[in-house]
C-alpha cells in the first residue's frame, strides 16, 4: 500500500516519536514493505513513519532507490552514537516538497538501531548514506531539516508554505 506523504505543517512532523516496542509481527514487516514502497513512489532515499502519518520511531533508507535491494535500511528507535567532520550539500524533504537547501551535516555518522525483528545493530555511513541517516533520525526526533538553517532561510520557507496552504495547494 503506498500511503500519502504527510506535509510540513502537520502536527505529527514535531512530535518525537513513540518508541516501537513490539518487534517481528506481521503488522510491523507489513508497515515496512509499505513503507519501502511508499518512499520508492515519492522518489525518495528515506522515508520516517512520522512522513505518513504514523507516530513511531521507524524509518527505511535506499540511498540505491531501489537500484540494490542489498542497500535496502531499517531503523527503528535509532540514536546517534558518533559524528565525524563535516560536510555542506543540498537536501530535501518528501514531506517539504520543491524546497531545498544547502544544509551542513557531519560527514560521517555511527547510528545504532535495531531492525524489524528486533535485533540491535551498529551502522556506519559516510556523505549521502550519514546525510539520509542523520536526516530521517531527525524526523524520528520531531525535527525537519530546516532546523538546521538560518532562521532567515526558515522563515521565508514558512511564509511560502503558509501562502501555499491560503491558496489550497499545500494539504
Amino acid at each position: 500500500m503506498i500511503y500519502s506523504i504527510v506535509k510540513y505543517g502537520h502536527p505529527v512532523l514535531e512530535k518525537r516519536g513513540e518508541d516501537v516496542t513490539e518487534f517481528d509481527t506481521p503488522e510491523l514487516h507489513r508497515l515496512v514493505e509499505d513503507m519501502f514502497e511508499s518512499m520508492y513512489a515519492a522518489k525518495g532515499v528515506g522515508l520516517a513513519a512520522p512522513q505518513i502519518g504514523v507516530g513511531k520511531r521507524l524509518a527505511v533508507i535506499d540511498i540505491s532507490t531501489g537500484e540494490d535491494p542489498a542497500q535496502k535500511i531499517v531503523l527503528i528507535n535509532p540514536e546517534v552514537v558518533k559524528t565525524e567532520g563535516s560536510h555542506k550539500s543540498e537536501e530535501g524533504c518528501l514531506s517539504l516538497p520543491t524546497f531545498r537547501e544547502q544544509v551542513v551535516r557531519p560527514l560521517k555518522v555511527t547510528v545504532r538501531a535495531r531492525d524489524a525483528k528486533g535485533k540491535e545493530f551498529e551502522m556506519a555511513g559516510d556523505e549521502l548514506l550519514a546525510r539520509a541517516l542523520l536526516h530521517e533520525t531527525d524526523h524520528l526526533n520531531g525535527k525537519l531539516y530546516i532546523s538546521h538553517i538560518s532562521a532567515l532561510k526558515r522563515d521565508l520557507i514558512r511564509r511560502k508554505v503558509r501562502k501555499l496552504q491560503k491558496a489550497g495547494e499545500w494539504e
